[in-house]
């Protein structure tokens, strides 16, 4: 369990990685991007998670780049996740596409790369790139993103290396239950994206009532249900003031009937595509 902003878990390869990051989808290229990952890192944060298809890889980099150098912290510090789009996928296409996440961050290495989804017939080849990465040490840690039971039972068939990760739609109305289930057997660890469900959970009655006994906001409510559940969670947000709220939940703890109840909003909802039904 997490107590601190800092806190991490142990991947199934040795790596730590920070329960607590900073998400930057549909965060366009800009200043309010480069502050918002300056913002994130001074007030604490230290794991940053972007994507080729986000577009945003430059400003991100910039970010880190520069809060390095005016907060004096190492590299080394830093968790920073990318992840290969879907044109990208296949082995020497996937290996091109790492060098040039590398290149738009201006970093020497990641610490995690995802496949960001399973394209049938050329994530399996991806993954073997994937591997090769991970084997030179250019990776710290490689994983998957919104690859479903099904998914990762095919690519465990031929996988040299077990993923470490697996990224997915993860919140209280759709809480992915049996999924969790099998990652904790196989020692993967599961990380949520979207955990406010796109700000569509934050008038939730429920999560408010919630939130009022422990004086938090239902957003604080329900990311504090994500790391008790086991689960690394990675809120998007531009604004200061929301950056640091959201990781304003290292001083209370839910209650086996608080958990009990979010649990129950379930619905299996997704605001994202279907893993088995996408067509990009």
């Amino acid at each position: 369990m997490s107590n601190t902003l800092q806190d991490r878990t142990t991947l199934n390869n040795g790596i730590k990685m920070p329960w607590f990051g900073l998400g930057v989808f549909k965060v366009e290229e800009g200043p309010e991007l480069v502050n918002a990952v300056k913002a994130a890192i001074n007030h604490g944060y230290r794991s940053i998670d972007t994507a080729v298809i986000y577009e945003n890889e430059e400003g991100v980099g910039q970010g880190i780049r520069e809060e390095i150098n005016e907060a004096g912290i190492s590299r080394k510090e830093l968790f920073v996740t990318s992840k290969v789009w879907n044109a990208d996928l296949g082995y020497e296409s996937t290996l091109k596409a790492y060098e040039t996440s590398l290149q738009k961050l201006g970093l020497d290495y990641l610490d995690l790369y995802l496949i960001h989804w399973p394209v049938e017939g050329k994530y399996k080849e991806a993954w073997r790139a994937l591997e090769t990465l991970y084997k030179e040490g250019k990776v710290k840690a490689i994983g998957v993103s919104n690859f479903h039971i099904h998914h990762l039972e095919e690519l465990l068939k031929d996988a040299e290396i077990k993923p470490a990760v697996n990224q997915v739609e993860y919140h209280p109305r759709l809480t992915q239950k049996e999924l969790q289930a099998f990652f904790q057997k196989h020692d993967i660890q599961l990380e949520a994206w979207s955990p406010l469900m796109q700000g569509e959970l934050l008038n939730n009655e429920a999560l408010k009532e919630i939130g009022a006994k422990y004086n938090k906001s239902a957003a604080q409510v329900i990311l504090r249900w994500d790391l008790q559940n086991g689960v690394v969670t990675i809120p998007k947000s531009t604004k200061p003031h929301r950056i640091a709220e959201n990781a304003n939940i290292f001083d209370f703890e839910l209650t086996a009937d608080d958990m009990s109840r979010i649990n129950k909003l379930n619905q299996n909802h997704r605001v994202g595509p279907d893993p088995d039904n996408f067509d990009f």
